[in-house]
């Protein structure tokens, strides 16, 4: 398939795919660093490129309350938001996933307040890591904008009619140009193809009722659909992964494993700081350290069986978190991995890092790895560590 090569942000790279995918209704209102996607959508339904109805409302609450009775109705329907845009989105967040709706939404991550920051890091996206959605990472332009494309196809395939959001970093991907490979449209459009809705507000012929107080008699079998859901979702990411990669030749499945054929030590992690990290993994494996990274793109559902079976057998691993559980025993990430590796025998721990966009740098990374050195020789190393901190 020949593709156009382009430089593009990640902001306009996500509107481009969402272009492609011709979507009935857009939910949007503005906050940064998201505001750049929306406002590059709006230029094209404005020049006449696409027909979607934008929808300007008064709130983040409003924009997600408007794409479920959007989505509701029957419409292909995306939104976008950033940080405490997200967090004033909450109530409806779950809404959206227990209609099991297909919404897709840009979720541009900030750091939530306080203090006031809009710098990145992925609190917003972990504080909702239980509403119910499919969670995408990005490490790059590229990234974004081919998950943006597959995101409708995972969302709307009737084994899993789950909303999904494509998560990308602030500021890192979203405001920095970057070259990336764009599919003709026919050839996205063609790939992602028309939507066909489980149901519809506007037919007379078959009324259903949407959101009704759901008690003690039908809640719980009504949630025990959505885990159904999760447990088919994993299947269908790989099957569209798979023929993503048919048609552009790009292949992601739940994750990226880099040098981790031989590799003693493993670095886990999400979004942009993958790519400070294989410089870093580069330079160590010319010295001869056999070091190698497992950078996830799919958090939920988060692939358990597939990290127990990737990181058995190795001789440690970190995991690092741009985000902090207060009060937890470490970051998001580090909790779901150390749970997936539980009777691996593999030491595992933990770091912190990068929080309100504090730099992730390569004299970082480099720490990491020679720590990880350290475990794997039988030296000790505390379970949750802070990276890049003044102390």
């Amino acid at each position: 398939m020949e593709q156009k090569l382009v430089a593009l942000s990640g902001n306009e790279a996500v509107a481009y795919a969402f272009k492609q995918a011709r979507p009935h209704v857009a939910a949007a209102f503005p906050i940064t660093p998201q505001t750049e996607m929306m406002h590059k959508y709006a230029d094209f339904v404005a020049n006449g490129e696409s027909s979607t109805e934008m929808i300007l409302v008064e709130s983040e609450h409003s924009a997600m309350s408007a794409a479920i009775g959007s989505a509701a109705a029957g419409a292909r329907t995306f939104t976008a938001t950033s940080s405490a845009g997200f967090a004033l989105m909450w109530e409806v967040v779950y809404i959206a996933a227990s209609l099991r709706l297909p919404i897709c939404m840009a979720l541009v991550n900030r750091a939530l307040s306080g203090n006031i920051n809009i710098h990145c890091d992925h609190s917003d996206s972990m504080g909702g890591r239980d509403a119910g959605w499919i969670h995408l990472f990005s490490e790059n332009a590229q990234e974004s904008y081919d998950n943006a494309i597959m995101a409708w196809r995972i969302a709307e395939h009737m084994d899993v009619r789950l909303p999904v959001m494509v998560n990308y970093d602030g500021f890192i991907i979203s405001h920095t140009a970057d070259a990336l490979y764009m599919l003709p449209d026919d050839a996205a459009w063609k790939f992602i193809g028309k939507y066909n809705p489980a149901y519809t507000l506007l037919n007379p012929e078959k009324p259903i009722t949407v959101g009704p107080l759901d008690l003690t008699d039908y809640y719980f079998e009504h949630k025990t659909s959505q885990l159904a859901a999760y447990e088919k979702a994993p299947a269908i990411i790989q099957q569209v992964s798979d023929e993503f990669a048919e048609l552009t030749g790009r292949r992601y499945g739940f994750a990226e494993e880099y040098r981790l054929d031989d590799a003693d030590l493993v670095m886990v992690l999400l979004g942009s700081s993958a790519g400070t990290c294989k410089d870093v993994i580069d330079q160590y494996r010319e010295k001869g350290v056999k070091v190698g990274l497992l950078k996830l793109r799919t958090f939920r559902p988060f692939p358990a069986a597939y990290l127990a079976k990737v990181l058995g057998g190795r001789k440690a691993v970190c995991v690092l978190d741009r985000s902090a559980s207060f009060g937890g025993q470490g970051g998001p990430l580090f909790m779901e991995t150390r749970s997936a590796m539980y009777g691996l025998q593999v030491p595992v721990h933990g770091y912190i890092y990068g929080l309100g966009g504090r730099d992730f740098d390569l004299r970082q990374a480099a720490t990491v790895i020679e720590n990880l050195q350290k475990v794997a020789a039988g030296g000790e190393l505390k379970d949750i560590n802070l990276l890049g901190v003044r102390l």
